[in-house]
């Protein structure tokens, strides 16, 4: 098998790269490596035995260029960042949504060469996850009300009584309800992606990925990776910035594990069309994260909770991660208290800038904080 993976210069991609090369797969990445992402000196992934071609997915072109000779492909390459994504929002559109329809349309032109095709969603395309009602049972929750999140009445209520609800894992099954431009771009790719991929018997799987960190992220682009972005902070002896009151919760998934559910999907034969969780099951605290993180890093320094919020945020999503063991095998590996201080051991040695303030400076400017 020889496999296309597109952002394959990216965080997830260039682990994804190391672990198929080592499995001896043939491994073709294309990327545009962006500014954002890879600043000015992009890695290349040359000497590792990894063709890199350097292109925009919407260059129908190039794309074709790249997919000559492979028989499968990681379609991995998007714009990331949930804030950023609601005023650049053309810029977030063009790359996810018209990269995923030039690179269909290349596939078309190639029927019955690529045998697999897995697509990268998110779990943004959730919007809030399932929460329970002690009176009403399951829920699914929509955005909070401003008026609610202006009182700083940060919970999730029940939209049939409106009592409060708490969360549980949210199963592939729940509705789309996407709270952002990148969602509904995420939402738009892998619908497009089993569309084509059903209609013209492309073998599609996508996966839905929860909150990645680990050794690799991007360090200049300050709109993705929350545990990355509280230890850049730390490093420059300046506290983590929380929205709300750091109750909210997410599922921290280790970028291994990313990568063990991508290898799963390109390897099983019995999961064409479906579409799975690739997270933990397991709830953290935003504010318990900062602290996990300070801890690692021997910083004692308390986060900053603002009590501010953004526009578009959700307040709990937690992975089912029960159709990815039953279906594809996959078990995540490594635990968030081994894999914070990997995260930090990795930090210590790059140069880092903190980008956060920057970031918030300009959410503000387009009153998506308040």
């Amino acid at each position: 098998m020889t496999v296309l993976i597109t952002g394959g210069l990216g965080f997830v991609g260039s682990h994804l790269s190391r672990a198929l090369v080592g499995q001896g797969r043939g491994v073709r990445v294309l990327d545009a490596a962006t500014t954002q992402v890879h600043g000015a000196q992009p890695h290349h992934t040359d000497s590792e035995g990894i063709e890199w071609v350097s292109a925009d997915i919407a260059d129908r072109r190039a794309v074709d260029a790249a997919l000559e000779g492979v028989t499968a492909v990681v379609h991995l390459a998007a714009e990331v960042g949930v804030g950023q994504s609601m005023y650049e929002i053309r810029r977030y559109v063009r790359t996810n949504s018209l990269g995923t329809a030039t690179l269909l349309e290349a596939l078309l032109a190639r029927r019955g060469q690529v045998q697999r095709l897995v697509v990268a969603s998110s779990n943004t395309v959730y919007g809030e996850g399932v929460t329970r009602c002690p009176q009403c049972g399951l829920v699914n929750p929509g955005l909070r009300p401003a008026a609610q999140l202006a009182r700083r009445d940060w919970e999730l209520r029940c939209p049939q009584c409106a009592a409060p609800c708490e969360p549980v894992p949210t199963p592939e099954s729940r509705p789309f309800a996407p709270t952002s431009v990148y969602a509904i771009s995420k939402q738009d790719t892998e619908q497009l992606a089993l569309c084509v991929g059903r209609a013209y018997d492309i073998p599609t799987v996508v996966l839905r990925f929860f909150n990645i960190y680990g050794p690799g992220q991007s360090l200049q682009n300050p709109y993705a990776g929350i545990a990355k972005n509280f230890a850049v902070r730390l490093l420059h002896d300046l506290p983590p910035l929380i929205y709300e009151d750091g109750r909210q919760t997410r599922d921290l998934v280790h970028v291994k594990d990313v990568v063990q559910g991508i290898c799963l999907a390109l390897e099983s034969d019995r999961v064409a069309y479906e579409v799975f969780n690739l997270g933990t099951g397991r709830a953290t605290q935003i504010a318990e994260l900062a602290r996990l993180m300070a801890r690692a890093l021997g910083k004692p320094i308390e986060p900053e909770i603002t009590e501010q919020f953004r526009a578009g945020d959700i307040r709990h999503c937690i992975a089912d991660i029960s159709r990815a063991c039953d279906l594809l095998g996959y078990r995540p590996t490594v635990s968030l208290e081994a894999g914070i201080p990997e995260l930090a051991d990795w930090l210590r040695g790059q140069d880092t800038t903190d980008l956060t303030t920057r970031a918030q400076d300009e959410l503000s400017a387009q009153q998506l904080v308040r």
